[in-house]
């Protein structure tokens, strides 16, 4: 696999987060038809290597040029080999932004997400001065969260969104702009 050349934005202990390039098809490819990224994340019915650089260069690139932040690849510091996605995303129905992430199954549980979303935190909170971060998970995905509590997330509520089938469990940290319903 030939690794994507992109600046790194963040670097962790073990990782470094770069913003997506089209070179990076095969590895969302890979990530977006996981089964479980389909179960917990959605099925963005990306089936094939113009559909996975599409979604960046279609949907991603420009979330970042919009707003300043999307989903990063997140990759070894050592290889440069990819293993998942952590960012920020911006949604129609929040006021702010909700961090996002998503691991191939083989980097699961390794205590990089935790890692990973603790530096995209603090990203939003120092560089892009983000005062609030939502959160938003399905309520049977209990690896996500254990990660967003321990992040320092709370529980505000649980609402229906756009384009997902069951309600979710939208968490904050920081003060949100309106009290929850």
């Amino acid at each position: 696999m030939t690794v994507p050349q992109s600046a790194p934005l963040l670097t962790t202990e073990r990782t470094t987060l770069r913003l997506p390039v089209a070179e990076d098809a095969d590895f969302f490819l890979e990530l977006l038809n996981d089964p479980d990224f389909i179960r917990f994340t959605g099925d963005r019915g990306i089936r094939d290597l113009k559909g996975a650089r599409g979604y960046v260069t279609d949907k991603l690139l420009p979330m970042f040029e919009t707003h300043g932040f999307t989903l990063y690849v997140v990759e070894f510091r050592q290889s440069g080999l990819p293993m998942g996605i952590n960012g920020l995303v911006q949604r129609e129905t929040l006021d702010a932004p909700d961090i996002g992430f998503g691991f191939l199954k083989r980097y699961c549980g390794q205590g990089i997400g935790r890692e990973t979303s603790k530096a995209v935190l603090k990203y939003a909170h120092s560089t892009l001065n983000l005062p609030v971060v939502y959160g938003i998970t399905r309520q049977d995905n209990a690896p996500s969260i254990r990660l967003l509590e321990h992040l320092g997330l709370k529980l505000l509520r649980t609402e229906p969104l756009p384009g997902i089938p069951e309600p979710q469990l939208v968490y904050c940290i920081g003060p949100p702009e309106s009290p929850p319903p």
